[in-house]
């Protein structure tokens, strides 16, 4: 079974066309509604890979990428860097509560 467009699923809900939809949201948050969906599967991606818990492909799966590549490439776009520079600049400025004191 093939996952449904955003777009698609947007205007059968609200029952506007897309043009509209889009634009109406622009307006308001000065940013396109396939980038603010982008940012925010990236904010997840951080997060996840923050917790250090899930190989890149779990992470790419539950972010909804179809493959590690493709995640790896957007995620590059958007934060320059590789989610795994990411992680590791992340770790090593992270203060473990055992190391505290």
């Amino acid at each position: 079974m093939q996952e449904e467009k955003i777009s698609s699923y947007l205007c059968r809900h609200l029952e506007h066309d897309y043009g509209y939809l889009s634009t109406l949201f622009s307006s308001f948050e000065n940013i396109t509604i396939e980038r603010y969906l982008i940012l925010q599967r990236i904010e997840r991606v951080k997060e996840l890979l923050i917790y250090n818990e899930q190989t890149l492909s779990a992470i790419a799966f539950q972010a909804g990428y179809s493959t590690v590549q493709y995640m790896t490439s957007q995620f590059k776009q958007y934060t320059g860097m590789t989610p795994k520079e990411f992680q590791k600049l992340f770790l090593n400025r992270r203060k473990f509560i055992d190391r505290l004191c």
